[in-house]
């Protein structure tokens, strides 16, 4: 067994930002990661970060404004002041630790124009934005000397009588169960991309975190509003930044037609995205598409520019769509990007139940609400990690490890997991079933939904699940038992896409992400409020309701 102050579960930007802090307090902290640091889904994100600096004539009120507008008005307020208001101390702070973003010709800071907003506020490094900032944060992490345990498996939390103690977790190289106790637990594994096929997420973005703390009844918030990128390859999904429309890319359809003019006459191709991908997916639909996609044109740039600040995106053009963006356009199609719910918390990180964190995507503090602003997410694991590594730290000092847990915990996960390596019969691998989860999703609850389509998946979730409990681990080793380690993922990625579809039956309107063809309008009458499905002492999933809060921008009538 090991002993910790605060356990931090994910090694992304929120979960080092949150360890880098607790350990600057004097906390303990040890980090546990499914991957070495550097490869957590962080590294993915391309385009910047999103901040109000004064010298440049920018207001932090601004940015709220254009992120709650762009929210659908379903982000809280006070949560989304807080971000934009701390946004600029956490890009300095980042600069000054060692991030080379892009500079102007005047040798300040550069910024790149970015969808829903309507000042130029995102800084950033090339098209590898996230990547500069997770290597900078691990050398940190590297440098203070915090505990990190790479490549061990999260099994369950420690959760009594309301509290968190710790978790049980798998150490991948060997296959042993040991029980982490901590006086504190902040949850950042991340989001769930792969709960729908295809999606622009890494395949270790499975919903780990979200479904540890809905198993132990925290609830999930705003789950239904599922993100869909405008700018995604038809073949595996892989992203094109939105960068490459900050820079002044145009969208055209088979026509040659740059068609945002038809549906956000004032900001086109940078219009929110949930805006650009239902302009996209509509385009497509009435027969304006290629191939079931839509032209992504930087060729009037030149290919200096594409060079110095969309060079990863160009190659990915290359190598997976076998196009080269300076001489031609390149096939794009809306995907699965992002999840704007997750685990209920307030803006320090807290949950319902006490000692338990979250931060990053794995959370909904909800700053996101509807619709999430492109280059927003860098920013809430930064200011919602550091937030919640901080309060920890504070809690800590006055907590003490209960003497309670014992090794009893991992004893119960080895005895999970033998049975689960025993199973014979008539059952299947995990990954037939992983992958008609993820069409299921991405058939009926994408770009635009419906009743109909959305009860067919309830339907189908329920037959995975039936399937899942059959499910067989054929490699029954221990070392590096990547077989168990997918199987396991899956059932995380069942409870998530369950709260998911529960939400979005649950939502009789259209809002930001969630677009109902059957029910096309937003009700701000009945629907200005948060959902939250958790689970009941008798394991179903219940629902209950949360208002907006709403501090000086009323809801109005949203249009680009």
């Amino acid at each position: 067994m090991f002993d910790h102050d605060i356990l931090v579960i994910g090694a992304g930007l929120a979960g080092m930002r949150a360890a880098y802090t607790a350990s600057q307090s004097g906390a303990d902290v040890a980090i546990v990661s499914k991957v070495y640091p550097v490869r957590s889904h962080s590294n993915a994100a391309q385009g910047g970060i999103n901040a109000a600096l004064t010298d440049r004539g920018d207001d932090w009120k601004d940015h709220a404004y254009d992120t709650i507008k762009g929210s659908d008005y379903l982000g809280d307020q006070d949560a989304i002041e807080i971000m934009c208001r701390e946004a600029g101390s956490e890009v300095i702070t980042m600069e000054h630790m060692g991030v080379i973003f892009n500079r102007d010709e005047e040798g300040k800071l550069g910024v790149r124009s970015f969808g829903g907003q309507r000042q130029a506020r995102t800084f950033f490094v090339a098209d590898f934005t996230g990547q500069a900032l997770l290597h900078v944060l691990h050398e940190q992490i590297l440098k203070i000397g915090a505990r990190v345990y790479e490549e061990w498996f999260v099994l369950s939390l420690i959760v009594e009588d309301g509290e968190c103690h710790g978790a049980v977790v798998m150490e991948m190289r060997s296959g042993d169960v040991h029980t982490i106790r901590a006086k504190a637990v902040i949850l950042a594994a991340g989001g769930l991309g792969r709960v729908f096929e295809p999606s622009t997420n890494a395949l270790i973005c499975t919903g780990d975190g979200m479904a540890l703390a809905y198993e132990n009844g925290a609830p999930l918030m705003d789950m239904e509003m599922v993100q869909y990128h405008p700018t995604t390859l038809k073949a595996n999904g892989a992203l094109l930044s939105e960068a490459a429309r900050g820079e002044g890319a145009y969208l055209l359809n088979s026509e040659g037609e740059r068609f945002m003019q038809r549906y956000a006459p004032n900001m086109l191709e940078l219009a929110s995205r949930d805006v650009v991908s239902r302009s996209e997916q509509t385009e497509i639909n009435e027969g304006r598409g290629i191939d079931g996609c839509v032209l992504l044109d930087v060729r009037h740039i030149g290919e200096t520019l594409i060079n110095e600040k969309l060079s990863q995106i160009r190659q990915l053009g290359i190598d997976f769509a076998n196009v080269d963006m300076v001489h031609e356009p390149v096939p794009i199609r809306p995907g699965m990007h992002y999840q704007m719910g997750g685990i209920k918390t307030d803006v320090n990180g807290l949950t319902n139940i006490i000692g338990l964190y979250a931060a990053g995507e794995t959370a909904c503090v909800s700053v996101h609400g509807g619709n999430r602003l492109g280059a927003n997410s860098l920013l809430d694991t930064l200011v919602f990690g550091r937030r919640a590594g901080d309060h920890a730290s504070n809690v800590v000092r006055s907590r003490q490890h209960s003497d309670a847990i014992t090794d009893q915990y991992a004893e119960r996960e080895r005895t999970r997991l033998q049975e689960m390596l025993n199973r014979n019969g008539d059952g299947e691998l995990f990954g037939k079933i992983r992958l008609d989860l993820g069409e299921t999703m991405n058939t009926h609850l994408a770009v635009y939904r419906d009743q109909q389509g959305m009860e067919t998946a309830l339907e189908e979730l329920k037959g995975l699940k039936t399937r899942y409990d059959r499910v067989i681990v054929h490699d029954k080793g221990k070392t590096f038992n990547t077989n168990l380690i997918f199987t396991l993922e899956l059932g995380f990625m069942l409870d998530c896409a369950e709260a998911i579809i529960l939400g979005a039956l649950e939502r009789k309107e259209s809002r930001g992400a969630h677009t109902r063809t059957d029910m096309p309008d937003r009700d701000d009458s009945n629907w200005l409020k948060h959902i939250l499905i958790a689970k009941n002492e008798d394991g179903k999933p219940a629902v209950t309701y949360q208002d907006v809060t709403i501090t000086q921008w009323e809801p109005q009538v949203r249009s680009y």
